[in-house]
């Protein structure tokens, strides 16, 4: 059985979103609808891994868990190498999951569906997907992954991109910002330089695809969309506001 820690990883330098992580929804900071989204998961202890003190007492005062680490991390994931030290220092947890924290709006059975493909031992680095919505194959903001069906609603990822691939008719994925780590694959990804292809298109899960790393994706029926810009934040504040409004 696996042994799960969920981190999430939050700064205040985004370059689309400059201090998105504390911009209110329904009255409260993203990052504690990220935090309560995990924490309600249920799939292990939930921890943020931050490089700012401001985010740090918001989520402490909420009765979260925080590290705070050095500001000069490449990505999510090199964030959360950093913190497992004071997180896990006994190694108790063997499957890291990062949920990043622009994911305010993910359902909380996603993680545990994030988890599926670690049960096949071949599969290095496990995450989600689904169905691209209107107007998403051409959005430079969502991220779609390619790949290959390895069984019924699981794909082995050949490439993510920005751009709208795969060429031609056909359905396009969606990929959602989890990833879960095998222990041993989260050290190895860590201990790599930012790759060419991560670089040129901003994606980290590239490194680990570079590297010959094995990712699989589960795919959901629907994504919830990160928030990477100032229309996706009033996207969702929009629809916060009437979920709010039918409960009145």
């Amino acid at each position: 059985m696996a042994r799960p820690l969920v981190v999430i990883p939050a700064r205040m330098g985004s370059s689309r979103l400059p201090g998105k992580a504390l911009a209110p929804i329904a009255g409260r900071p993203m990052i504690l609808h990220v935090l309560d989204r995990a924490l309600a998961a249920a799939i292990g202890p939930v921890a943020v891994a931050t490089d700012s003190a401001q985010i740090a007492r918001i989520v402490e005062a909420a009765g979260g868990r925080v590290v705070i680490t050095g500001g000069d991390h490449a990505c999510g994931s090199d964030r959360i190498g950093e913190a497992l030290g004071a997180l896990d220092p006994a190694a108790v947890h063997d499957v890291i999951v990062n949920l990043q924290g622009d994911q305010p709006d993910i359902a909380p059975g996603a993680l545990a569906a994030a988890l599926e493909p670690l049960e096949d031992p071949l599969v290095d680095i496990a995450t989600l997907a689904a169905p691209a919505g209107p107007g998403e194959r051409d959005d430079p903001n969502v991220v779609k992954l390619i790949g290959a069906e390895v069984a019924p609603r699981r794909m082995r990822a050949l490439y993510f991109t920005r751009a709208p691939a795969p060429h031609g008719e056909g359905p396009h994925l969606h990929h959602i910002g989890v990833y879960a780590f095998r222990r041993a694959a989260l050290a190895r990804f860590t201990g790599l330089p930012p790759s060419p292809l991560e670089i040129r298109e901003r994606l980290e899960q590239l490194r680990a695809l570079e590297a010959g790393m094995r990712i699989d994706a589960m795919i959901l029926d629907k994504a919830a969309r990160g928030v990477d810009t100032s229309a996706d934040l009033q996207r969702l504040r929009e629809a916060q506001d009437q979920v709010e409004r039918s409960r009145r």
